[in-house]
């Protein structure tokens, strides 16, 4: 494993990152959503590098692509590693990216060392976690999980097209989608290298960490009604301000979220109506997003959210409706996976800090069929879904370096 730790080319990831990244529809950041041309050209890149590295490659029913490298014992239960290659609109260059390039950067180590492990390693480029096109996240690992609905093929895009139209654009037959499952017995359990998307690492000043678990969310949309009227002759004390109501629930939501340290709470979006300067507002519509590692407690700082913005209504004379949009549990990492590379940064002098992911992974839907494990890289200040999203050479090297010891000692 010594010899090996010198052999891999972060050069060689960072360039491949670099070019994913002209696979795009915008020139600021990286534009790049399922099932489009700039998708397939991206699918085409990563194929080749796959065969570069010594894999035999091919399509799924649901257009992941799939690397495979044999072991000693091709019948052994494989090790995937994986992440996927869909963005946000004007995304960074990394996320999800970085996870299969120094995937394939693993094998390409092995390949050209002459190393064949016992267990099949395979590299999966995922076609769809963001679910920017569709508006419905993990297509493929939830395909590959077996977990894809057939009312999720009638997803539509902003202009009206099918998943499944889109997949017979591009040569599959939707019909075919279940063939995607993978049979657990197969597996050995699932491997993912992501960029943190948060500061931690930053702020230790260290490359990599381990990621315990992934948080479960709760997504709700909400509406708050009250009584538009006229800016300047309605007394405050007799006004039914739905945005005042709302900016009063807003800090209870707040006050509730820093009541726990593992649970984060957002209000992303108001709309508010009629929106005009001299008019008390009327109505306001926004969003509620709870994050919580430990269901118990999101579940219960949500209950509880919800009676206070209730309470918070009825004594201002407002009414109020939440309104269900997502619900996923907490997933944790497997013990054996976390111990496997914890004991990897010990090795190579770094803190086996163990980082609760507060954003969604293929991870969370690969977890049902087989166990999962996590290697976080430092980012620059944190920054992902954005165009200055930012992982240093070294950084990705240093990852893939942890990402092939962990793979060496599960593999062999």
């Amino acid at each position: 494993m010594q010899a090996l730790r010198q052999k891999v080319n972060a050069d060689r990831i960072a360039e491949r990152i670099e070019e994913l990244a002209k696979c795009s529809t915008t020139e600021r950041g990286v534009t790049r959503l399922s099932f489009t041309k700039e998708s397939e050209t991206a699918n085409e890149l990563v194929a080749g590098w796959m065969r570069e590295a010594g894999m035999s490659v091919r399509r799924d029913e649901l257009n992941n692509i799939i690397g495979r490298y044999e072991g000693n014992q091709p019948d052994a239960p494989a090790l995937l590693i994986g992440s996927h290659l869909d963005s946000v609109i004007e995304a960074g260059k990394y996320d999800g990216i970085l996870g299969v390039i120094a995937g394939i950067e693993v094998v390409q180590t092995l390949f050209e060392n002459g190393i064949r492990p016992k267990h099949p390693i395979e590299v999966i480029g995922f076609c769809d976690e963001e679910g920017t096109r569709f508006h419905t996240t993990l297509l493929g690992s939830r395909a590959i999980a077996g977990d894809l609905q057939e009312e999720d093929l009638q997803a539509k895009d902003a202009k009206g097209i099918t998943l499944a139209d889109a997949m017979k654009e591009i040569g599959l037959d939707p019909a075919n989608y279940r063939l995607a499952a993978r049979d657990p017995k197969t597996l050995l359990g699932y491997l993912e290298l992501h960029i943190e998307q948060g500061p931690v690492l930053e702020q230790m000043n260290q490359a990599c960490g381990v990621v315990s678990g992934i948080a479960g969310q709760s997504r709700y949309q909400f509406r708050v009604e009250g009584l538009a009227g006229h800016a300047g002759t309605v007394p405050v004390p007799m006004r039914k301000d739905a945005l005042v109501g709302t900016a009063e629930m807003i800090q209870a939501i707040e006050r509730s979220a820093l009541q726990h340290e593992n649970l984060v709470a957002t209000v992303g979006k108001l709309s508010v109506s009629p929106g005009a300067s001299n008019v008390i507002p009327g109505l306001v519509e926004g969003t509620l997003d709870i994050r919580s590692i430990d269901d118990e407690i999101r579940l219960a700082a949500l209950n509880s959210i919800l009676e206070e913005c209730k309470s918070i209504c009825e004594r201002r004379g407002l009414a109020c409706e939440f309104s269900k949009v997502m619900e996923s549990p907490a997933v944790p990492c497997s013990s054996r996976l976390i111990e496997a590379i914890s004991s990897v940064l010990e090795e190579r002098n770094m803190k086996s800090v163990q980082i609760v992911s507060g954003a969604g992974h293929d991870a969370m839907a690969v977890a049902a069929i087989t166990e999962i494990g996590m290697i976080f890289v430092r980012c620059k200040d944190g920054l992902s879904h954005h165009p200055d999203e930012f992982a240093t050479t070294e950084d990705m090297g240093v990852g893939a370096s942890v990402l092939l010891d962990v793979v060496l000692k599960l593999t062999s």
